[in-house]
């Protein structure tokens, strides 16, 4: 169970200032938990330790790094019950979801540990030209200096992770602030951290209001800024960011399409857990269906049939496969954009209720290509289906949305999969499965409105580092 109160992290240390952040269980809206709240004054404190860290971080070994990582896999292997729990509790994502989570968090930073004795450079030859004859460069990564983190409320451990344990193998303190709604999951991987030998100052982890966090944006002294959120707020903070390289990754509005060759009943498996898995509340959850038109009738009754198997209720109950949503105004939110698309003509062909924050599954067809439920990200449990003839055309829909994360394709045919990794404006594009598909070692991040730069633990670590050249010179003998 969760202790009643949590403190927040200050270089290194747990600080119970205050019990002023409420965390509600979001099935029942019972208060379970309060977290102290960090104000201004402790984000400053916390990035005055971090930069005076920076140093011992730079110099910590490799192998130190990798034990330090390590030790936080078997605490989160021996801790697994307990944050899969915490994580039920304060998200609302149905238990055997939460395990998944717990699952990837012990990957992540299995990768990362694997990763930080891995930081390579290059001898590079300079005597292109006579001038340099007598040249040799030779290049390296160092630790970019401090970094600051915002994570959201959907990922509560593992996008944390994917930010905390890539900056530990890399070298570099950071502060962090996770979502509001969902702070416990962070604490409890700063109380292992806590455990380990990360020289004092090398991670704070504060909770906060948005409207008392924007240090962790602005500070000077902070050299990147990594966020995950919403497009509205990731672009206003890039924007305020200054001389500090950004990585944002946004979310968006998957696409998922359905050629005339696909297995039908593996597709319905794969398309309904993708739309519908921890209640849509993915930035990579299928929004749209794109299905030939050829088998758009028996696939969508596969689909409408399958999706109204799908059980609701209590997160904690095994066979639960849709929890809440993270509160009732977000799926209020949702059921106005669905009476919305009903309204101009679409066609509901299953769900569309809610009782509190919990929201059926729901599936339309016939949605205006204008309506928001197809030109925004739903971040629920919905998807639009329409059909198609042409498998340009099919990808052509995929690209006009402002989005470009990942895509999915139900394809047979080679030369069709290349040609969508070849045309669609996305980060990722999955053959034979969904778009909301990731494992912790692959490039992950999106294009247009979805952000810039990726994820998973190589790739940070790239952003969080930067190269430096040495050139040599040998002088010619002397007589």
């Amino acid at each position: 169970m969760l202790k009643d109160k949590y403190p927040y992290y200050i270089a290194n240390q747990p600080v119970f200032a205050n019990t002023d952040l409420e965390v509600a269980d979001k099935y029942s809206g019972a208060i379970v938990a309060r977290v102290a709240m960090a104000d201004p004054e402790a984000i400053d404190r916390a990035i005055s330790a971090a930069v005076a860290a920076e140093e011992p971080m730079r110099n910590l070994p490799s192998y130190q790094r990798q034990q330090i990582l390590n030790h936080c896999v078997r605490r989160f292997e021996e801790r697994a019950e307990e944050l899969a729990l915490a994580l039920c509790i304060e998200a609302g994502k149905p238990i055997r979801d939460s395990r998944g989570e717990v699952t990837r968090l012990i990957d992540t930073f299995r990768i990362a540990a694997e990763e930080s004795v891995r930081i390579t450079g290059e001898v590079m030859t300079l005597d292109i030209t006579a001038r340099a004859r007598d040249y040799t460069g030779m290049w390296k990564r160092v630790p970019i200096g401090t970094c600051s983190f915002i994570s959201p409320f959907n990922f509560p451990l593992n996008l944390v992770a994917h930010k905390v344990a890539a900056a530990i193998a890399a070298g570099c303190p950071f502060v962090l602030k996770p979502a509001s709604m969902t702070p416990i999951g962070a604490i409890l991987i700063g109380e292992i951290l806590a455990e380990t030998d990360l020289p004092q100052g090398a991670f704070s982890t504060l909770p906060c209001r948005r409207g008392g966090a924007d240090m962790f944006t602005t500070d000077d002294r902070l050299k990147l800024l990594s966020f995950t959120g919403s497009p509205a707020v990731g672009w206003d903070l890039k924007s305020r960011a200054g001389r500090k390289k950004v990585i944002l990754e946004l979310g968006g509005n998957a696409a998922c399409v359905v050629d005339a060759d696909t297995n039908l009943d593996d597709a319905v498996t794969r398309i309904v857990f993708g739309a519908f898995y921890q209640s849509g509340q993915s930035c990579i959850s299928v929004q749209r269906i794109i299905i030939h038109e050829q088998i758009y009738s028996e696939f969508s009754k596969k689909l409408v049939a399958a999706t109204k198997q799908l059980k609701l209720g209590d997160p904690r109950d095994e066979s639960t496969f849709i929890g809440p949503m993270i509160s009732e105004g977000e799926a209020d939110r949702l059921e106005t954009w669905i009476g919305s698309a009903v309204a101009a003509g679409g066609k509901l062909l299953c769900g569309g209720r809610r009782k509190g924050a919990m929201m059926e599954p729901t599936l339309l067809s016939d949605v205006p290509k204008d309506q928001i439920l197809c030109t925004h990200e739903a971040f629920g449990p919905v998807a639009v289906l329409s059909k198609f003839s042409d498998f340009d055309a099919a990808l052509g829909e995929v690209n006009s949305s402002r989005y470009g994360l990942q895509a999915g394709i139900f394809t047979r045919d080679i030369y069709k999969a290349h040609k969508a990794w070849n045309t669609l404006q996305v980060g990722g594009v999955v053959i034979g499965d969904v778009p909301s598909w990731r494992v912790d070692n692959m490039p992950y991040g999106g294009v247009k409105e979805s952000g810039i730069g990726r994820e998973g633990v190589r790739w940070a670590m790239e952003d969080m580092t930067e190269i430096r050249l040495m050139v040599l010179r040998t002088p010619p003998n002397q007589e």
